[in-house]
């Protein structure tokens, strides 16, 4: 089964962005972010689940991320369900976790709910 696709909300330099919802969490399949550009991009995980649940960026594949070997980061979110929990996680780096094809790939613990949000960081010149 393919994994569920994230888009990019851009945020923009010298401005601000109106908050978004997110992407569902998708426990049985995880999530891609195709054409992923890791040092821009920070990621919101909001659990809304019962107990605490993790949720895993992978390590990418060798080649093109040479540090793969470093493995995958996990973030750790408290119980959720009276008041959804939120946590950041980002910027990456490309020679840790992208995918062979370009992608950035995050996984939830098993019956995990809430919303991720990819966002994309400008580079200001």
């Amino acid at each position: 089964m393919p994994r569920a696709a994230l888009t990019y909300t851009a945020l923009t330099a010298n401005s601000s962005i109106a908050d978004v919802a997110g992407t569902a969490i998708a426990p049985t399949t995880g999530h891609t972010i195709a054409e992923a550009l890791p040092e821009q991009t920070i990621l919101r995980i909001v659990n809304t689940t019962a107990a605490e649940k993790t949720f895993t960026v992978k390590a990418g594949a060798n080649p093109p991320a040479v540090a793969a070997s470093l493995g995958d980061v996990v973030v750790t979110l408290a119980a959720g369900n009276v008041t959804p929990t939120v946590a950041f996680a980002g910027p990456f780096e490309s020679g840790r976790f992208l995918q062979a094809d370009g992608s950035l790939s995050i996984d939830a613990a098993t019956s995990a709910t809430g919303f991720v949000t990819a966002f994309k960081i400008p580079r200001n010149r």
